[in-house]
């Protein structure tokens, strides 16, 4: 016998083997007609129509990384074609479903500024938008399942269902549904009805066949039918199970392509053949890989911060965040890494994201939120870091322009706005003998450090280094280096010294712009009082007070010690 070819969409290629008249007649017993070996095979659309996504959360808790990314290439696949983005709320889940947790994923995905077409809060043409409202929709197009003989009732308890499970166990076959009220006589079930017996709708589920999707990302995926079994679609308290709702919400909202989490992959099959057996034209599918923790076991809370609030929370521009969430699994095929969202848009296509799992690596997205903090407008980023310090009590208001200097000095090492309170603190502290007790600071000690004191307070007390630090950098640059000269000292082994004794510190940012700010932290009165800011006076009475003599010995003795080997 010749294959049929039924074309119920161009988006839906059904071969029937042998043939079998469709639809099923409802006066004839469905269960005579399902025992048919069938291939499925779920292709891409062939023409172009309008492109739907959707991003269809569960208000059961925080939005996590994953399902923000999962977000967003709906949301750039939607733009890149002109399409629309839709919100859908699965709430489903009573029990776990809260009006707060729906509100915080809301205000997640606005600020990452992933704005939506249609939606709970906005509306539209396809609505409800939540699954809570649309219980009477899923009850119609479960009754003309019913009607159509692709379900049942099925009145089996839970013990008789468990006794299935474990006898299938025991014979080593999948957990398939092996009851008797898929062949049940018409009599049968009217006694259970008058009884008053509770009961589910089960779908037929063809007993030999195969299913075949094109994934847009992971290319051909394939089922075989022996493994599923019949399933539930509808409760016996009247609630529609997860599968039914989302097929029926896709099918009726119109959504031609579903984005979605691989963890979704084993849900198509039961959702094709939904889609099948209410006459739905099926989307495209693209199953987007897992984000994994560096040791590439799931991402999980065990890993660190994982949701998109706790980001907001820790400093993270929503711009970085859009940017890192994107390179976890898609690239353009260059090695640029830096994206606005409007680059995104113009360059997102759905051929390059990877079907492999894409790592989370923190340190990574620091560094990423960095370039896009030290990329805002300059105004802006001082505006910021400004009322920060503020804020955290560190500066008061001025107009002698030490803020502006500050963030221009300090930026390149700030990657957090949260960062910059620590990174200003720091830079007016004087950790001097903390920093000279220690065994990095051992060879810069040992180095004649103390002459190079020496001179340096001299400089000081005579006034010249105040008057050359009063004229700024350029008054720096010159003394500086008349200083070196004097010491016939220059590079590291003038600078590092300087550095030790003026800020403290071995580390940090350029020298001069430290000294200079140093400086005017102490005469432009920008400076809170309560900001642990030590003076260029207070810094020379220190360096004035070290005993060079016993801090050498006390090397030398330390350095003694590591030398003798250990006794066996």
């Amino acid at each position: 016998m010749a294959a049929t070819t039924l074309m119920g969409s161009p988006w839906l290629r059904i071969r029937l083997l042998p043939e079998v008249p469709l639809p099923l007649a409802p006066r004839l017993r469905p269960h005579l007609l399902r025992r048919r070996a069938f291939s499925a095979l779920a292709a891409s659309p062939d023409t172009a129509g309008p492109v739907r996504v959707r991003f269809a959360p569960s208000p059961t808790g925080n939005l996590h990384v994953g399902g923000a990314r999962t977000a967003l290439f709906n949301y750039l696949f939607a733009r890149s074609k002109g399409g629309r983005f839709v919100l859908r709320i699965e709430d489903t889940d009573l029990e776990r479903s809260t009006k707060k947790s729906e509100e915080a994923v809301l205000s997640d995905l606005a600020w990452l500024g992933l704005d939506w077409d249609e939606g709970p809060d906005v509306g539209g043409e396809f609505g409800p938008y939540r699954q809570s409202e649309r219980n009477s929709l899923y009850k119609q197009y479960a009754e003309k399942l019913m009607e159509s003989g692709a379900v049942y009732r099925c009145f089996c308890s839970n013990e008789e269902l468990e006794q299935m499970k474990e006898t299938a166990k025991q014979m080593q076959l999948p957990p398939v549904y092996m009851g008797k009220w898929a062949t049940a006589s018409d009599a049968e079930i009217q006694h259970e009805l008058e009884k008053g017996t509770p009961y589910t709708y089960r779908f037929r589920v063809p007993k030999e066949g195969s299913l075949k999707i094109n994934d847009l990302i992971r290319g051909e995926v394939s089922w075989n039918l022996d493994t599923l079994g019949d399933f539930v679609i509808m409760r016996s308290n009247g609630q529609p199970v997860y599968n039914f709702c989302v097929t029926v919400d896709d099918a009726t909202m119109h959504i031609s392509h579903v984005i979605r989490a691989e963890e979704h992959l084993p849900n198509t099959l039961r959702q094709a053949l939904i889609y099948k057996a209410l006459g739905f034209p099926m989307p495209s599918f693209a199953h987007v890989s897992l984000i994994l923790a560096p040791d590439r076991s799931k991402l999980s809370k065990r890993h660190g911060a994982t949701s998109v609030g706790q980001y907001k929370e820790m400093g993270y521009l929503p711009q970085a965040m859009v940017n890192y969430l994107a390179l976890l699994g898609w690239g353009d095929g260059t090695e640029n890494e830096f994206f606005t969202t409007d680059d995104l848009v113009e360059k997102f296509t759905i051929n390059r994201v990877n079907k492999s799992g894409a790592v989370f690596d923190a340190v990574k997205l620091k560094w990423m939120n960095g370039q896009h903090l030290r990329a805002l407008p300059s105004d802006v980023l001082i505006k910021s870091f400004e009322d920060r310090w503020k804020d955290a009590g560190i500066l008061q208001d001025s107009e002698s322009g030490f803020a502006k200097e500050a963030a221009e000095l300090l930026k390149d090492g700030i990657d957090l706005i949260t960062d910059a309170d620590a990174a200003l603190s720091n830079l007016l502290s004087y950790p001097l003998h903390a920093t000279l007790s220690s065994d990095e600071a051992e060879p810069v000690v040992q180095d004649k450090l103390s002459e190079v004191a020496s001179a340096l307070i001299s400089a000081y007390d005579s006034g010249e280094l105040y008057e050359a630090l009063a004229e700024g950098r350029d008054g720096w640059q010159k003394w500086v280096k008349n200083f070196g000269k004097s010491l016939k000292r220059k590079g590291k082994s003038l600078f590092m010294p300087l550095r030790v004794l003026l800020t403290g510190k071995l580390h940090g940012p350029d020298m001069g712009g430290s000294v200079v700010l140093i400086h005017k932290a102490g005469t432009c009165g920008a400076v809170a009082q309560q900001s642990g800011f030590v003076n260029l006076d207070e810094r020379f009475r220190t360096l004035k007070e070290v005993d060079w003599e016993s801090l050498l010995k006390v090397q030398e003795e330390s350095s003694a010690e590591s030398a003798v080997p250990a006794s066996p």
